[in-house]
C-alpha cells in the first residue's frame, strides 16, 4: 500500500500542511487539541491507534478517586472560561447542581475518565484509529513528514497515510512496568500474573484464587488490595501485599509540599544541572509514588472490622521486601522468591495468582523518532534534551519544533506526569508555538522561593518582602 496526502480526516492525510501534528491521545494531547481549538487559525491534528479514548480502564475501581482536584481537568488552569471544563461537562450532563451538593473536591476516577471521552467526542482533529509508524524531517519542503496507518475495528490495517506538518507534539503516554524475574510468567498466558492496568479484567479470576499478592505500594497497589480485601471471606482472606519501600508511606500532601507541582518548582528544577536533577529525583518518591491517606485509613480500617469477632485477618502486609526471582510451582500455583533488605534473610512464597502494581515507565519514542535520530540533541545519559517551553533540542537546520508532553521527567521534575499540570504546560507550548502568548500564563505560582535566584529575581517573593543576599 502506497502512502499518500488526500482530503482532511480521510485515509490518506491531510491535504495542507498542519501547523501541528500530535501522536498519542491520552489527556495531555487531549488538554492541547482542547485548548488549542480556542487559537484562531490553529491547523491542528491528534492521531492514537486506539479506536476511541479510554484512561486506565483496568483501574475503574468503584469509588477511586484522581488525586488532584476537579480543577485540575484539561484547560482550566490556564483558561477557566474554556468551554471545554469539567464544570461544562457537568452543565451539559444535567450533574452541576448534584455535583454542587455533594461538595467533592476530587472527581471519581471514572468520572474523570467520562468527562475526557465527552471531550475527544466534541473536538474536531482527533484521528482515533490511526497508528503512527514514523515521523521525519524533509528538509527541502521544510516540514515533518508524518506516516501512519489507518486501523480497521479490530485493530488490522486497512489504508496508509502521510500528513505533513510543521511541527510535532509527542504524548506517546506510558507503559505498564513489568519487573524482570517476573516478566516471563507474566508473558504467560496460563499464569495468572498480571500488571494492575489490568485489575478489573481479572477480578473475578483473581477472588476464585485460594491466595493472591500484590507486589508494589504504591496507590493503585492499595487500591487493588483494598478491594481484594473488601470482597475476600473473612479469616479466608488469602492475601500478600509486598512492597521493596521501608514503609507504606503516605502520599506528601501538605500545602506547600504541593508546591512542587506548580509551574515554579518546574522552572527551578529545569534550570538545575543534569546531575543534582538525578539526584534529586529518586529522593522525592513520597511526592507521587505513596498512598493518600484516605486509601491507607481504609486498609486499616477494613482490616481492624476483621478482628472484631478475635482473631487476625489472614493478609500479610509486609514493607522492606523485594521479590529476587520467580517460577511455577507444580502447575498452578506461583513461587516468589523474597530478600528483606534488612534482615538481609531470604524465603519463598507460594502463591496462586500476583497483582503487580509497579507502576508505568514512559514509553520510548526512539523508534518513531529513528529518523530524526541524527537532529536529536542527547544529554549526558543518552536522554533527549527538552527546553523550558518542552521542545526538543533539535540541530539549527530543522526550522519546526518537536513538544513532549509526559516525557520530560528528567529534565522538568516530578510535575512531568501530573494532571494538574496538564493545562499549563498545554498553554506553554501553544504560545511557543505561536511565537506570542495566547494564554496569558501567571508569574507566579507558589508561595516557595526554590532557590536564592529565584528570590533575588522577585520570583519567590512579594516586592514588600526582604531581599535576599549573598
Amino acid at each position: 500500500m502506497a502512502r499518500a496526502p488526500v482530503g482532511p480526516g480521510a485515509a490518506g492525510g491531510e491535504a495542507e500542511p498542519l501547523d501541528l501534528a500530535g501522536v498519542g491521545i491520552g489527556p495531555f494531547n487531549l488538554s492541547l487539541a482542547a485548548l488549542g481549538q480556542g487559537v484562531p487559525g490553529l491547523r491542528a491534528a491528534f492521531y492514537e491507534q486506539r479506536p476511541d479514548f479510554r484512561w486506565h480502564p483496568g483501574l475503574m475501581i468503584e469509588g477511586a478517586t484522581l488525586q488532584v482536584p476537579f480543577l485540575a481537568d484539561l484547560v482550566t488552569l490556564a483558561d477557566p472560561a474554556n468551554p471545554w471544563s469539567f464544570l461544562r461537562f457537568l452543565r451539559e450532563r444535567g450533574r452541576l447542581f448534584p455535583f454542587y451538593f455533594a461538595e467533592r473536591f476530587h472527581m471519581e476516577r471514572a468520572e474523570y475518565d467520562a468527562y475526557c471521552r465527552w471531550v475527544s467526542e466534541g473536538l474536531e482533529g482527533l484521528r482515533f484509529g490511526h497508528q503512527v509508524d514514523a515521523v521525519r524531517w524533509n528538509p527541502e519542503r521544510r516540514l515533518f513528514e508524518v506516516d501512519f496507518t489507518q486501523l480497521g475495528a479490530r485493530g488490522e490495517a486497512e489504508a496508509l497515510g502521510r500528513s505533513y506538518a510543521r511541527n510535532l507534539v509527542l504524548g506517546i503516554g506510558t507503559a505498564p512496568y513489568v519487573p524482570e524475574p517476573l516478566r516471563p510468567l507474566a508473558e504467560s498466558p496460563s499464569v495468572p500474573v498480571i500488571h494492575s492496568g489490568d485489575y478489573l479484567a481479572h477480578r473475578e479470576r483473581l477472588l476464585e484464587a485460594g491466595h493472591v499478592t500484590v507486589v508494589g505500594s504504591g496507590q493503585s497497589g492499595a487500591e487493588v488490595f483494598l478491594d481484594l480485601l473488601r470482597r475476600r471471606p473473612h479469616g479466608s482472606e488469602g492475601l500478600h501485599w509486598l512492597t521493596r519501600s521501608g514503609a507504606f508511606a503516605p502520599m506528601e500532601y501538605s500545602k506547600l509540599g504541593l508546591e512542587h507541582f506548580t509551574p515554579d518548582y518546574t522552572r527551578y528544577f529545569h534550570g538545575l544541572p543534569e546531575r543534582v536533577r538525578d539526584r534529586l529525583l529518586p529522593q522525592q518518591w513520597q511526592l507521587h509514588k505513596a498512598v493518600d491517606h484516605e486509601t491507607l485509613a481504609s486498609v486499616h480500617e477494613e482490616l481492624y472490622r476483621r478482628t472484631l469477632d478475635g482473631g487476625w485477618p489472614d493478609a500479610v502486609l509486609m514493607p522492606g521486601v523485594r521479590v529476587r526471582t520467580a517460577g511455577r510451582l507444580g502447575t498452578t500455583r506461583l513461587e516468589l522468591h523474597l530478600e528483606h533488605a534488612d534482615q538481609e534473610e531470604r524465603d519463598r512464597l507460594a502463591t496462586d495468582a500476583v497483582v503487580l502494581a509497579t507502576g508505568y515507565r514512559e514509553r520510548s519514542a526512539d523508534g518513531m523518532l529513528a529518523a530524526l535520530d541524527p537532529y536529536l540533541r542527547r544529554d549526558a545519559s543518552q536522554r533527549l534534551c527538552v527546553d523550558e517551553d518542552f521542545k526538543l533540542a533539535l540541530d539549527s537546520s530543522v526550522t519546526g519544533s518537536v513538544f513532549v508532553q509526559n516525557a520530560e521527567r528528567h529534565t522538568h521534575g516530578v510535575g512531568a506526569p501530573d494532571l494538574g499540570l496538564a493545562a499549563h504546560r498545554s498553554a506553554v507550548i501553544l504560545n511557543a508555538l505561536r511565537g506570542e502568548e495566547v494564554y496569558p500564563l501567571p508569574r507566579r505560582t507558589a508561595f516557595t522561593s526554590f532557590g536564592l535566584r529565584e528570590a533575588r529575581s522577585g520570583a519567590g517573593v512579594s516586592e514588600r518582602s526582604a531581599k535576599v543576599g549573598v
